[in-house]
């Protein structure tokens, strides 16, 4: 594992038990490999958040499929100019800043 990083976790004591017994049954080499498997699943069943599923990739496979995708469009002319697109985005995330800005100014009212 090249890029690893140290993490101090807190959790209940039947949990820190339960991860012991699978280190010391054998199942696991060490407490690590239990949370990384257990990371590993969560992955699996965490949600894509909505209109993201279909520029989500799930796995390798997905993203060298979505990026010959891409590839496949531009070479079609299917593409479009980056001062477009990064016009579009901008004037989006400048939206959503507004509404966040009222919503935090709202609460801030609301607590006073």
């Amino acid at each position: 594992m090249a890029n690893v990083e140290k993490i101090s976790v807190s959790l209940p004591r039947d949990m820190i038990e339960d991860i012991r017994s699978a280190v010391e049954s054998g199942a696991y080499a060490t407490t690590s490999e239990v949370l990384r498997a257990a990371v590993r699943e969560w992955r699996k069943k965490r949600p894509v958040p909505k209109g993201l599923e279909r520029v989500t990739p799930r796995n390798l496979a997905d993203l060298r499929r979505m990026i010959q995708e891409g590839v496949d469009s531009m070479e079609r002319g299917e593409g479009k100019p980056v001062e477009e697109v990064l016009a579009r985005l901008k004037a989006k995330y400048s939206a959503m800043a507004k509404v966040q800005k009222r919503e935090v100014q709202k609460q801030k009212k609301r607590r006073a």
